[in-house]
């Protein structure tokens, strides 16, 4: 029988993901400061992000389970793009997006019984040319709101992607190879 594990994530898709890895889990919350720090490079910072979100987790649980933590980041030109502010945020998003190849970082993290377990996944998304009018259709949509970069791969988002390589699943939030890897270090370990 699977350890039930705790989820510090608010995210739907994670939830729906790790549902598929038949992982027996309980949502837990924490409050974890997602700000870029000066000067932390891009994939430091996803990988700080997963692992005080796992951390910030098995605290809230009083470390009574094992807490996994996740956090995924759309970067070009060497900018992290987050969740849009605003409508204008969004276009300037789309806009760096339009007829290029982004890179998508998501970062996992297990934490338990003085352990860390994490893996970093990085997929090349290449998307087609925008026209205003798309990324205004787009944004009316209300889609992109609570997505990195204003987009989800998963939704509408997905007609955008001309191609990509790497793992669908983590551009989604949650790389479901490596993820299933550290459960099944957990459970070697406890």
């Amino acid at each position: 029988m699977k350890t039930t594990i705790g989820l510090a994530s608010a995210s739907p898709r994670r939830r729906e993901l790790l549902s598929l890895l038949q992982q027996p889990f309980e949502l837990v919350q924490g409050e974890v400061n997602e700000c870029l720090l000066p000067n932390e490079a891009a994939l430091d910072y996803v990988q700080r992000l997963a692992r005080n979100k796992a951390e910030a987790g098995l605290a809230a649980c009083a470390g009574r389970m094992p807490v996994l933590g996740a956090d995924t980041i759309v970067v070009i030109d060497d900018q992290v793009l987050g969740k849009p502010r605003d409508q204008d945020d969004f276009r300037r998003m789309m806009h760096l997006l339009s007829g290029r190849i982004h890179q998508v970082h998501t970062a996992v993290a297990l934490v338990f019984k003085g352990q860390l377990l994490q893996h970093l996944v990085s997929t090349r998304v290449h998307f087609c040319v925008l026209s205003d009018q798309m990324i205004s259709e787009y944004w009316h949509s209300g889609e992109p709101a609570d997505k990195a970069g204003g987009y989800g791969i998963q939704g509408i988002g997905g007609r955008f992607v001309v191609s990509l390589e790497g793992s669908y699943s983590a551009v989604v939030g949650l790389p479901l190879y490596e993820t299933d890897l550290l459960l099944q270090q957990m459970e070697e370990a406890l």
